[in-house]
């Protein structure tokens, strides 16, 4: 990703555009229809990773969120969310496609649907709707930059303990993020839990644990 940007910009690299994670997926070689009709497949599907045994993925997008700009960031995060199992899960799918049947259309034997509960945060023992969020959120906020953002808000107000999501520098921290690289609030708190930059704890540590 970072060899992509850097091949587009001379500028900074955040926020990843709409179009960005658009060429990621077809560099990919993948099919994408970012405004597509998901509603066969549940009110609350708003992306579809289609696997085929003769032919390249498909990536369906909910029209939902392409048809509404306030849903821009929504869109971004569903984006590489269905990247994450493009490049991650796609060899899962070569025994399951070895046999090469056809595949009804709302079949889910060959898709990976993705709900909008579980795009940003699902549980760890769907695994690979949890790899995919992880993917997403790994693309949209990089550890490195993350990293470097939290280290540069703490640093001069000498915040060495870890710093709660739910406490005024906590909020802060994920403004920041969100700001920075055009995420939900949802989005940000999620990525900076799960880096160990933030705690959902109130309790600081002492001297005696």
């Amino acid at each position: 990703m970072t060899r992509l940007l850097r091949g587009r910009r001379s500028e900074s690299l955040y926020p990843i555009t709409t179009d960005e994670l658009t060429i990621l997926i077809e560099q990919n070689n993948a099919g994408l229809d970012a405004y597509a009709d998901l509603s066969d497949f549940g009110a609350d599907v708003e992306g579809v990773t289609i696997f085929h045994p003769d032919r390249d993925p498909e990536i369906l997008i909910s029209d939902r969120l392409a048809n509404d700009e306030r849903r821009e960031n929504r869109l971004r995060t569903t984006l590489a969310h269905e990247f994450g199992h493009l490049h991650f899960h796609r060899h899962l799918w070569a025994d399951k496609l070895a046999a090469r049947r056809l595949f009804d259309r709302l079949s889910r034997d060959n898709k990976a649907i993705c709900k909008r509960d579980t795009i940003l945060n699902a549980r760890d023992v769907d695994w690979m709707e949890w790899q995919a969020g992880y993917v997403s959120g790994a693309i949209l906020m990089p550890l490195t930059a993350v990293r470097r953002l939290v280290s540069d808000y703490c640093g001069p107000r000498n915040l060495h303990a870890a710093v709660s999501v739910a406490s005024e520098h906590g909020r802060q921290i994920v403004a920041h993020v969100m700001e920075t690289f055009q995420v939900s609030e949802d989005a940000a708190r999620v990525r900076l839990l799960k880096l160990g930059q933030l705690t959902a704890s109130d309790r600081q540590p002492s001297l005696f644990g």
